[in-house]
């Protein structure tokens, strides 16, 4: 369950309609992507500010968006008077110290996946969040694709009866330019992990929303495909939930030329599988379930045209801006967004329990 905090109090800068004042800290990849995002919000948010360590690359950004003010001071970016909400577009392990200062100003928070990079940084946003009153998300956009709220309508109205087990998959490539890229990719001090914290992170998340509360993280992680970094580039591990259901994790950036992002989920009364953020197979029964004595083919698939995969939706971008309609909204109204501290703490305590499972050959509880 999220920790988010009743924002009530969130309504004494911004009240239901008016545009939320967004500033953008860090003018990378990511950064790039969610000022498309908001700046396709119209009507509902307004780009203001960026801000970067790299004067020049704020001052790039900012031009290619139309943005007046680009600073290297974030201190001064955030006592200014005409932000309402930054999002955190930095490397993994300075998500905490920029959040919680954001929080002490006053400002609403996005933060990029994942929370940080330790329990005790989520924590220090956890209790700034709650002395603030402030409204704050992590990126999870997958939640909001329409074959991830199908999928979770169906679990929670019991049409897939008793989830039983579960394959968490990111088979994808990264090439060596990628980690090199920056000095602190593939390190632990700020990208925190390799495949499983930068890329299975959204399919995990996925999965704990799905599956439910995971008690205990079995693993094994190597680096198989790429030189100079400090992490994995490969994992699988099997995940045990208080259900009693149990999950695979499978993570990797060495999957040559890169594959898919799934999800595939196996219960007593239905299964389903999401294949990058497409439901490509679907079988629910919203009373019992017929009887079948032996079944080993794919079973009858239950997905139509509707359920196809717009063209719009391939990509980066569009999820992002769907979460971050839901984060204005619940900014607007006082209301939780769908995705809240609480959901992200969880999924980093599985990759982080992950980890150790890796380095310790023993099994780790939650």
């Amino acid at each position: 369950m999220s920790t988010v905090p009743d924002n009530s109090t969130a309504l004494d800068t911004n009240t239901a309609g008016t545009p939320i004042r967004f500033a953008v800290i860090g003018a990378g990849v990511i950064g790039r992507v969610h000022c498309r995002a908001l700046t396709n919000l119209t009507g509902a948010a307004e780009l203001v500010a960026i801000a970067d360590s790299h004067p020049d690359r704020a001052a790039t950004l900012a031009q290619d968006f139309g943005i007046t003010h680009h600073t290297d001071d974030v201190t001064a970016l955030l006592a200014r008077s005409d932000i309402d909400a930054v999002t955190i577009c930095t490397p993994s392990g300075l998500h905490a110290d920029l959040a919680v200062a954001a929080l002490d100003a006053g400002k609403h928070v996005v933060i990029e996946k994942p929370i940080d990079i330790s329990l005790a940084a989520a924590d220090r946003i956890i209790d700034a969040e709650k002395r603030s009153g402030r409204t704050v998300t992590v990126i999870s956009q997958h939640r909001f694709d329409k074959s991830t709220e199908k999928v979770l309508e169906a679990v929670r109205a019991g049409n897939l009866g008793t989830i039983t087990s579960a394959i968490a998959s990111h088979a994808w490539w990264r090439g060596q330019t990628y980690y090199d890229s920056g000095d602190w990719r593939g390190t632990w001090a700020l990208d925190g992990g390799g495949a499983i914290m930068n890329q299975t992170v959204h399919t995990i998340n996925l999965l704990v929303t799905a599956v439910g509360t995971p008690v205990e993280v079995f693993a094994h992680t190597a680096c198989l495909a790429h030189e100079r970094i400090e992490v994995e580039d490969t994992a699988a591990a099997v995940v045990k939930f208080a259900s009693g259901a149990l999950g695979i994790i499978h993570g990797t950036t060495a999957a040559y030329p890169g594959l898919d992002a799934s999800l595939r989920l196996f219960g007593s009364k239905g299964s389903a599988v999401i294949s990058n953020d497409e439901l490509t197979f679907f079988h629910e029964n919203v009373g019992p379930a017929p009887e079948i004595k032996l079944s080993s083919g794919t079973g009858s698939n239950q997905v139509t045209a509707d359920f196809a995969l717009d063209p719009s939706d391939a990509g980066l971008g569009d999820a992002h801006q769907r979460q971050l309609a839901d984060f204005i909204e619940a900014v607007q109204t006082g209301g939780r967004p769908r995705v809240g501290t609480g959901d992200a703490r969880t999924s980093l305590a599985v990759i982080l329990a992950l980890y150790q499972s890796a380095r310790t050959g023993l099994p780790v509880a939650l």
